[in-house]
């Protein structure tokens, strides 16, 4: 077994279980994790009970890392347990070997979480369903619980864009095996041997404090994983990654729900999140059933507070005919632009 990049004793500062699970045996556990930070918990909540909800026939382990984590979330997050005899563990992690990474306005170090939680349960279990927090389940997943991966596959995915973006991204990052398909790493089911097996962990972070790979790179460790599983992974269904953005409404003539039937995830992608009191549409539906059934059930979706929020509330407000709060956001987000 290859040495792992992230050591449990370095990284893993306190771990916390909530379990109201009626069944203590593991085994026959499926096992999904997430890596956040405190702009995400809400929606890891969300995408925890989805799942719950879409799935009461099956066993799972949640896994939360994070580097914030409130005695009201666990309160919640412990709710939530109790509530589908479910286990939730939460795990405080030391993020200085993070911080040194690049990092961009809408990807903070969080995004490199992953990589401490696949070295983290390396010789622990076979594999791991690996999620963003903006992801809703509206489907079964017993399809990734009885995939089996190959020796070589490295991790099991789903295939963002066309045949022009994936030449547009071998060329740029200098991968020839990318013309096969580009994936969004959102949704990463791992198999922990091959990954350790292949240095995924050590080998990303050393190409990300390389200065010459970073200039290549504009998704951060999204380009590195494609990079580095190229030939590797396996490609499944675009139903367990159906991405879509609520800002998408902005310029559509009508409201209606664009997700199909077939789906199992949802990805809503971009700025405006179905939590956000402004992503009133159809298509947030999935996340508002989630959360009617869920200990958040009475906790109001999230108001603007910077600039960023208040201009695309705007925007949402003005599509919605509710002129009234789209003027009241947009002076806001002129307001905080000046001030």
């Amino acid at each position: 077994m290859s040495q792992d990049y992230f050591a449990e004793e370095d990284v893993i500062l306190t771990k916390l279980e909530f379990d109201h699970c009626n069944d203590k045996n593991d085994a026959n556990s499926f096992h999904i994790s997430y890596g956040i930070d405190k702009n995400f918990l809400f929606g890891c909540g969300i995408s925890i009970a989805s799942v719950l909800l879409s799935n009461p026939a099956s066993k799972f382990v949640f896994h939360i890392f994070t580097d914030y984590f409130s005695d009201n979330d666990r309160e919640k997050f412990d709710a939530l347990a109790a509530q589908y005899n479910s286990r939730i563990l939460v795990y405080l992690i030391n993020c200085e070997k993070l911080k040194v990474l690049p990092s961009t306005k809408n990807w903070t170090y969080a995004t490199y979480f992953r990589f401490i939680i696949a070295d983290y349960f390396s010789g622990k279990i076979d594999k791991i369903l690996y999620l963003d927090a903006d992801i809703v389940c509206k489907g079964s997943v017993q399809e990734l619980i009885d995939l089996s991966f190959d020796e070589s596959e490295i991790a099991a995915v789903v295939a963002e864009g066309d045949i022009e973006w994936w030449k547009k991204r071998s060329i740029t990052l200098d991968t020839p095996k990318l013309i096969n398909g580009y994936f969004n790493a959102g949704f990463l089911l791992i198999n922990l041997p091959a990954w350790s097996k292949y240095n995924i962990s050590t080998c990303a972070i050393d190409m990300l404090k390389d200065p010459e790979a970073v200039k290549k790179i504009t998704h951060l460790d999204q380009d590195v994983l494609n990079i580095l599983l190229a030939g590797n992974d396996r490609f499944v269904d675009g139903k367990f990654n159906t991405q879509y953005s609520i800002n998408y409404e902005l310029k559509k003539d009508k409201v209606f729900d664009p997700i199909p039937n077939s789906c199992v995830f949802i990805h809503y992608i971009g700025p405006t999140k179905p939590w956000h009191i402004w992503a009133n549409y159809p298509v947030s539906e999935y996340f508002n059933r989630a959360k009617e059934n869920s200990p958040w059930q009475s906790v109001s979706l999230l108001s603007p507070s910077t600039s960023h929020q208040f201009r695309y509330s705007a925007k949402h407000y003005f599509k919605q005919g509710l002129i009234l709060k789209c003027i009241y956001s947009y002076i806001n987000y002129y307001a905080k632009k000046l001030f």
